[in-house]
Parts: structure tokens; sequence; C-alpha cells
């Protein structure tokens, strides 16, 4: 195919399946989920050995020691003469990582990047008190702290998010029933996503092919049973927002000199993207800020995109920005979201970008948008373009 030399493409990219909260993958460290998937992207592609830099987000990185991008690349296969970056804008840093690689390839700086993420949300470090804290200090969870907990606003992003759901009036039964459709189309696509998505991985001498969390034979009836999570009155449950998780993902961005050496047909172009904070910390709206930063940057309507992921930190999160963008639920999140996924918090930004590609391959469709928020109160979206269409 015939692609400009400066631009960047999504050449491939795998994921792990992703495990619940204290499940299927609590053997593995974050740091042994990066390897694994960072080792498949060097198996498949002599070139990944030698990248010009690996980027990785990483959210929880208490205890993991320095750089743990570097760390999982190196004992990953990669040359120990590449440089390593490890990201955190929270739940936005594995899809930052694919924009810095782009940004760099189109200043010139390189050619081809590792990117991604990972995060075991379960093996999450304990913070022990400091020499300056109360002799009675309590220990308290880095996940929590670093990842759950919005510092900006000093709440809990549940608590935070229950005082959205109440402004915006999100109720109990639309996040319901958005819960169900997100369980019922992961259910429906596993197949597709395990033979072109997954990588699977040994964990505790079991081996691991599928993700953990999709209950395709969920019903209204036993969500609407279930206790609010986070305050009595309360719309926020365990079935209508995304799974603590632990998982990794990795793939690789390149310019369009290396496409035309390789002579393989990439997934997607990385076409633009939009990135947006505030003004106040919450995240119902910011993945609609963010794409439609990044329509108008693009001269793009809405309708001009074919499928959205959003991710799906919560229920009314994907409700909220797909009603302020008009978009229907025909195509956002069509093989389902991190509701029935899992949202380990440092893998998921690539792990949206790629099901999207995967899905506008298949579909012969030809513009996608991937978004998410970030705790603080930030979002991203990236548009990319299925290269059928160049």
């Amino acid at each position: 195919m015939s692609c400009d030399a400066r631009e960047a493409y999504l050449l491939d990219g795998v994921r792990t399946p992703f495990g619940k909260y204290r499940g299927a993958l609590t053997a593995l460290d974050s740091l042994q989920l990066g390897q694994h998937v960072i080792g498949e992207m060097v198996a498949r592609h002599p070139l990944a050995a030698r990248p010009d830099a690996a980027l990785f987000g990483v959210v929880v990185q208490a205890g993991l020691g320095q750089n743990p991008a570097r760390i999982a690349a190196a004992r990953g296969g990669v040359d120990p003469s590449t440089p390593a970056l490890t990201l955190n804008s929270v739940c936005l840093a594995s899809l930052e990582a694919v924009c810095d690689a782009t940004r760099r390839i189109r200043g010139g700086e390189g050619n081809h990047y590792l990117v991604g993420g990972f995060d075991s949300m379960s093996r999450a470090a304990r913070l022990a008190p400091g020499e300056f804290d109360p002799p009675d200090a309590p220990l308290r969870s880095a996940l929590h702290n670093d990842g759950l907990s919005c510092a900006i606003s000093g709440l809990s992003m549940g608590d935070l998010s229950e005082q959205c759901n109440r402004a915006l009036g999100i109720g109990r039964q639309e996040q319901d029933e958005w819960a169900m459709l997100s369980q019922q189309r992961a259910a429906k696509s596993t197949a597709f996503r395990e033979e072109n998505e997954l990588v699977p991985i040994s964990s505790g001498g079991v081996l691991v092919s599928s993700d953990q969390g999709i209950r395709g034979d969920v019903s209204l009836a036993g969500m609407s049973a279930l206790k609010p999570a986070f305050s009595p009155d309360g719309t926020i449950t365990a079935a209508n927002a995304s799974q603590m998780s632990d998982g990794a993902s990795a793939g690789i961005v390149v310019s369009g000199a290396v496409v035309a050496r390789q002579g393989r047909e990439p997934l997607a172009r990385i076409v633009e993207w939009g990135w947006v904070a505030g003004p106040d910390a919450t995240l119902h709206l910011k993945p609609a800020a963010a794409i439609r930063l990044l329509l108008q940057k693009q001269n793009l309507r809405a309708s001009d995109i074919d499928l959205y992921e959003i991710n799906e930190a919560f229920a009314a999160v994907a409700i909220a920005s797909a009603r302020e963008l008009g978009l229907s639920t025909d195509v956002v999140n069509v093989n389902g979201g991190a509701i029935a996924i899992g949202h380990p918090l440092g893998a998921s930004g690539f792990r949206l970008l790629l099901t999207l590609a995967l899905e506008l391959r298949r579909r012969g469709a030809r513009r996608g948008i991937a978004s998410l928020c970030g705790g603080g109160g930030q979002g991203l979206a990236v548009l990319i373009e299925n290269t059928d269409f160049q």
C-alpha cells in the first residue's frame, strides 16, 4: 500500500485476557503481565526487539521498581539499548502512549515504537506510613490512593460519579440496561476477540485464554436486586460499573516508511486526537468533550464516524457522553465494554484502540474514535482510519 512516510500507523497489537480482581491472573504482577504482551510483539515482529522507544502506561506503580516500562520491555526481549518511558495520566495512559508515538514519528524522531500499558489491580502495593506520619497511621492501598480516588476532589471515583449521575439525571434503570447490553455484546463477540485480540497467558499453572468478567446470561432482574456500591440511595452497583481487573496490552506504532519496507498491511492509520481537562474533576462528559474537540480539528461531524469506543468506567459515563453527542447505541461499544471485559487501568486505553481497529477492519468501515475519561477530570479521544480506505 502507499503510505506517507511521516504518517503513523497501528501495525499490530495484542492483549492478555483481563482477569477479575483477585481472580485468574492474581499470580502475576504488573511487570509479568506487561512482559508477556511485549514478548508476544517481539515474537511476531523482529523490529519490535529494537524499537526507537518503549512507551507504556502504568497507573499503580508503587513498588514495581524504577521505570516499569523499561523493566517489562527488557524482560520481554527488547534490546536493552532501547529507551523506555512510563506514562501515567490514569486511565488515559496507554492511549496517550499511541499519541506520543505518533508525535515522535511526525516529528522525525523515530520510525517505530512499542506502545501499550499494564496493571495488576489485585497485586497493588500497600503503602506503609512514612517517617513523618503519626506512629499509629494505618497502611493505605496504592490502588485506592493512586487509581480509585480523585486527588482533585478528594472523593472516590464512585462517590464523585454518583454526584454527577444526580446532576445529569441518569437513573439506575438506564445504567443497568446499558450494563446488560455491554455484557450481551461482549459474550456475543467472544470468539472473534479470542481469535484476533487476545494472547493466552499462564497464571499459577493455569492457562487463561478468556476474559474473566463476561456474564452473557445477566438479567435486569438480577441487576436490580444489587445494592448500591457507594451510598444507600445511589445508583451505581457492581454490575453497572467497570470491573477492577488485571491485564496488559501492547502494540506497534510505525511510520509509513516502515509500512512500505515491511509490505504488511497495518490495522489502521492514526489520524488525530483531542485531549481535554476540567473545568471540574467529574468523568461523565470528558469523553464527549475530547471527541468534540477532535471532530472540530478534523472538520468532521459525529455522524461521519462509523464506530465509537467510549470506556465504560461507569455505565453513566458512556450514557452521558453518547447522549451529549447524539450517538446511537448501535455505534458505541459494539463488542461490549469495560463493564463486561474489565478495566485494568494502565491497559485499557490501548485495548479500546485495538478493539476499534479490529472491528473497523471486520466491518469494512472507515473511521472510528476511541475515548476515555481519566481521574482528575481529563478526557482523551483518538481518531483512526481503516487503511483499506487509503
